[in-house]
């Protein structure tokens, strides 16, 4: 092999690396504004693809019409820099989509998606052409076609195999979504200037001028906001949310991805919130009376956040013991600096919900799961086979609490979490959060019935903020039949119900 066709490889190896890390790095650049919905995904996965063909194809007519080096590592270059220019030409497009979600704008909204995905087109249609250009340029006789050209595609395939792993594992949580695309740029540019120099070297400062742009840019726009909120007090990029802490009137919120939904909130001196946590902490009483709060002894909260549920617990419980387990180490770092998560009780578990239940050996009073958000419910912690695992874990007494989301007038996914949990629980009873989008789901080990809350009122009178939230919750008792929709590990329909969901709320919102 000459050094000529050693570099084309090189070259091949850093297009498949880039054109795998752009595509998850869109990913990251979108979730800000858009969330992380299997829909979001499918888009940005389904229009990478179809601009990669076109790249193929136009890549392939392109080569045989221009076969020289200097003609690929143009192009090259150019797909680099504008590659650099996505985040920050993105960024005023992305803004008009936080004032969509705050009016409910869904012309704004979708206009706003779309054109940033447009804005990808040109730059992966030229990443497509890289392949056959560099298979045209290394084959020397048809005798060695297959072999070259399977060369060319192993090379890339392993630098795109690389580039799977970087931006989410490594590059967005410590740089940045927007580094992050400036970095794959500059690499990017840098492969085109070493073949512009080796090919034809009088062309090169012709396209210096690129990563000054892009550096310019970086430079000029450093430490702006990924997206700006009223009253930010914090922002992060982890591998798995866009988190941000906002404050306001003292109070402090936890928001991830495109800030539709309170993760946590934390009001110093103030127990009681405006969300479904403080539901949570009457779900034992549900049991057969007499039930009182000394028979609570230790809980797991599936879906810790930023420690809402635990403060809750350990002021009104005492220092029970505590599991919360977070999948997001960011998040965790977050609710220890600003909502106030010290408390020596609590067992923080960075991890999945589910792996943790399957490696756990104690048994819980209570196991909380708030792990659900509209539209991003993570489907293996909705099935009948997780829910045993949560069974295995109660105490004779035990209970399981879920927090769910509906539409005001469209509660499927609570109907279908219901008959979800009577597959393994005997009984199970639904509670509305007044003024919100949620309903509280508690299923019980041993029979139970609605009635038992207010029965078990007379041993909460000892604590006021339990007793209240106990007469709240028994207010707003939700009786509701099971729906026809069992999920399980082979067929869980969430997304699909899920999407279902959103767009009947959405198109009802347009009629309206």
């Amino acid at each position: 092999m000459r050094r000529r066709d050693t570099y084309l490889y090189v070259t091949a190896f850093a297009g498949g690396l880039v054109s795998l890390a752009v595509e998850l790095a869109a990913s990251s650049l979108l979730r800000a504004y858009f969330g992380t919905a299997n829909l979001v995904w499918a888009t940005i996965i389904g229009l990478i693809l179809l601009y990669l063909t076109a790249g193929y194809f136009i890549g392939g007519r392109w080569a045989d019409r221009s076969p020289r080096p200097a003609t690929l590592y143009q192009i090259v270059a150019w797909a680099a820099f504008l590659i650099g220019l996505v985040p920050f030409v993105a960024h005023p497009v992305l803004a008009l989509a936080s004032t969509g979600f705050a009016d409910f704008n869904v012309a704004m909204l979708g206009g706003s998606f779309v054109t940033v995905l447009i804005l990808f087109s040109v730059p992966v249609t030229l990443m497509g052409c890289i392949s056959p250009f560099i298979i045209r340029l290394a084959m020397k006789d048809v005798a060695s076609a297959g072999r070259v050209a399977g060369r060319v595609y192993a090379v890339s395939t392993a630098g795109s195999f690389l580039g799977t792993f970087l931006p989410d594992l490594l590059l967005v949580p410590t740089i940045g979504t927007r580094n992050t695309f400036v970095l794959l740029s500059l690499f990017l540019l840098a492969v085109a200037f070493v073949g512009l120099a080796r090919s034809t070297p009088r062309r090169l400062p012709l396209y210096l001028w690129m990563p000054a742009l892009i550096l310019l840019l970086t430079f000029l726009l450093r430490g702006q906001p990924v997206k700006a909120a009223e009253g930010a007090i914090y922002e992060a990029e982890s591998a798995y949310n866009y988190v941000q802490v906002v404050e306001k009137e003292g109070c402090r919120y936890l928001l991830l991805n495109e800030g539709q939904g309170i993760h946590s909130v934390y009001c110093p001196g103030q127990l009681r919130t405006p969300g479904p946590w403080d539901y949570f902490l009457i779900a034992p009483y549900f049991n057969p009376p007499p039930y009182t709060p000394e028979r609570v002894e230790s809980v797991a909260l599936i879906g810790l956040a930023a420690g809402t549920m635990a403060r809750q617990y350990t002021a009104v419980y005492g220092p029970l013991p505590i599991d919360g387990v977070e999948i997001d180490p960011q998040i965790v770092r977050v609710g220890r600096e600003y909502f106030a998560m010290e408390q020596p009780n609590l067992n923080v578990v960075v991890a999945d919900g589910r792996y943790y239940l399957a490696h756990a050996e104690r048994q819980y009073t209570v196991v909380g799961v708030d792990a659900y958000r509209l539209p991003y419910i993570p489907p293996h912690l909705t099935t009948v086979e997780f829910f045993r695992q949560v069974r295995d874990h109660l105490t004779a007494d035990g209970v399981v609490v879920i927090n769910v989301g509906h539409t005001p007038e469209d509660y499927r996914l609570v109907e279908a979490m219901l008959a979800t949990l009577l597959q393994v629980f005997p009984s199970a009873h639904v509670i509305d959060v007044p003024n919100s989008f949620n309903a509280v789901v508690v299923a019980t080990v041993q029979p139970s019935q609605p009635g038992n809350l207010l029965a078990n009122l007379p041993g909460l009178e000892g604590d006021g903020f339990l007793y209240s939230t106990a007469v709240q919750a028994a207010a707003n008792l939700r009786p509701m039949q099971p729906g026809a929709t069992v999920f399980t590990d082979d067929r869980a329909a969430i997304e699909l119900m899920t999407n279902a969901l959103v767009f009947d709320f959405v198109l009802k919102g347009v009629v309206k």
